[in-house]
């Protein structure tokens, strides 16, 4: 069967909205993000909002991932042909309708009741691959489940526990992810001035914790099912959650338990990919944590080009970290990334809209993308590089 033409996403949503406009309808939720995040902040408890909005220490690093995007601009290019675009791409096998994926952020049941699940549906129904993480308040099976034949991928907080690691992994495996996403740099929790002064951290509380209750290894090392004493589980989650102790020999330990292609996220110095590299690892994602782990940090944007300029297309490069709109990834895939992850707008649609307002964020996001490939110039990705960029004074 010949494979269908590339979606017009632009002309597609933004003229759907204004014909709707002619009905007197407006769009269900806000289109800007700031006004979309507004709405989400009203409607979420202050503990909840501050947890997902919130940043390390005084969150310089937040800021230093926007201001970062603001040292960049375009510089669009004129007639070309521009009619149809095609922003297609082929990562580890699989075919995605645009550069994009949903970044992992756990405890999504604290910001609406269907959690990941939502998440999964709305990403599925546009084709766009969910990153789900370890922390999620869904299992890794119902999500696969939800998600359908849309690519997903497992994010893992890599803990204490040799075995339960093992047993994420071949649950993952089992349930159809088709790579695995290691984030590295949450070997402890960071100062969040937010969390503390709302004395909320949701995991204490049971949320974020459905792979944990739901794994055989987890549950064998409790005297008690979680069902029956879920403070004892809450605690025993608290001691193995995360390890300072990982390194770089210990990755090895990863691929010998799992057969999927291993990206590293988090990395922002060019010695550090280049380890990656030497580990054998399948891919790299340049990302901040979007500004949660280390107050006064690089902006992420800020350590793509030395990374990009270190890995030379051996293995996919990704970026997370800000992204915001379609200029935002336009200007990550031209400074060397192959796709970006959306992380805090989808919250706030899932906020709002539950599945609904997911999807609204979503297919704004590829028409935004889609329009601003079209009016600088470029029909594709394979156009887009630094060329297309200038530094701003």
């Amino acid at each position: 069967m010949a494979e269908s033409a590339p979606r017009p996403w632009g002309n597609e949503r933004q003229f759907s909205i204004y014909l709707a406009g002619l009905q007197g309808q407006l769009p269900a939720q806000p289109i800007a993000i700031e006004e979309l995040e507004r709405q989400a902040r009203e409607r979420l408890s202050p503990a909840a909002y501050g947890y997902v909005a919130g940043g390390a220490g005084g969150e310089e690093t937040l800021r230093a991932n926007r201001q970062a995007f603001e040292r960049w601009r375009i510089v669009p290019r004129m007639l070309r042909d521009v009619e149809e675009r095609d922003l297609r791409m082929e990562l580890f096998g699989a075919r995605l309708p645009a550069p994009l994926l949903l970044a992992p952020i756990g405890v999504q049941s604290i910001v609406h009741p269907e959690a990941e699940v939502a998440v999964a549906r709305a990403a599925a129904s546009l084709g766009v691959p969910l990153v789900l993480s370890t922390a999620a308040s869904r299992t890794i099976e119902e999500v696969a489940q939800a998600m359908g034949q849309t690519p997903r991928w497992f994010q893992l907080y890599w803990g204490r526990d040799p075995e339960l690691t093992a047993s994420f992994l071949q649950r993952a495996e089992r349930a159809g992810y088709s790579a695995l996403v290691v984030t590295l740099d949450t070997q402890i929790l960071s100062w969040r001035e937010r969390d503390l002064q709302n004395a909320y951290l949701p995991f204490l509380r049971g949320e974020g914790l459905a792979n944990y209750f739901s794994d055989p290894v987890f549950r064998a090392a409790l005297d008690q099912p979680p069902e029956q004493d879920p403070q004892a589980a809450i605690f025993h989650f608290v001691r193995i959650f995360v390890n300072p102790r990982v390194t770089w020999a210990d990755l090895a330990f990863l691929r010998a338990h799992t057969r999927l292609p291993i990206l590293l996220k988090g990395i922002l110095h060019a010695q550090d990919a280049a380890m990656a590299l030497d580990a054998g690892m399948d891919g790299i994602i340049v990302s901040n944590h979007g500004g949660r782990q280390v107050d006064g940090a690089i902006g992420a944007l800020e350590a793509l080009p030395a990374v990009t300029r270190q890995v030379r297309d051996q293995v996919p490069l990704l970026f997370d970290s800000g992204i915001r709109r379609g200029a935002d990834a336009f200007k990550a895939l031209a400074l060397g990334a192959r796709a970006v992850l959306l992380g805090r707008p989808y919250i706030w649609g899932l906020g709002l809209h539950g599945e609904a307002g997911v999807r609204d964020v979503l297919f704004n996001f590829l028409a935004d993308l889609d329009l601003t490939f079209a009016l600088s110039g470029h029909a594709s990705l394979a156009t887009v590089d630094a060329t297309t960029l200038v530094r701003a004074e």
